[in-house]
């Protein structure tokens, strides 16, 4: 009775094609983003970014300052929608150590 119990599920499995090798390969995933340069230059920081895909996708600059009284900034998410480019800018008072952009699709 125990065999018979334990055989049904095989069988099963083998009828669906389960145990038959071929991996289903998963989709390729569609390109997305936006395409940032950013600038430096003393306090200020100047990010531009073109968004070459069928997507829109969300840009948000993000800035550390050099000095520890300094306040760092996240700025907000801006859409850019296909084929648009925006300007984001943010600044320190004095210099700024690092500058970079963060990227997220955009809710559908």
């Amino acid at each position: 009775m125990a065999v018979a119990a334990l055989a049904v599920p095989l069988g099963v499995r083998a009828a669906s094609g389960a145990d038959s090798g071929a991996a289903a390969a998963p989709p390729e995933p569609e390109p997305a983003g936006s395409e940032c340069r950013t600038t430096i230059e003393g306090s200020r920081v100047v990010a531009y970014c073109h968004n070459p895909y069928p997507s829109t996708d969300l840009v948000q600059l993000h800035t550390e300052c050099a000095r520890w009284w300094d306040v760092d900034a996240d700025g907000a998410a801006v859409a850019v929608e296909p084929g648009r480019t925006v300007r984001l800018e943010d600044r320190c008072w004095k210099e700024i150590a690092t500058a970079w952009v963060s990227h997220r699709p955009a809710p559908v």
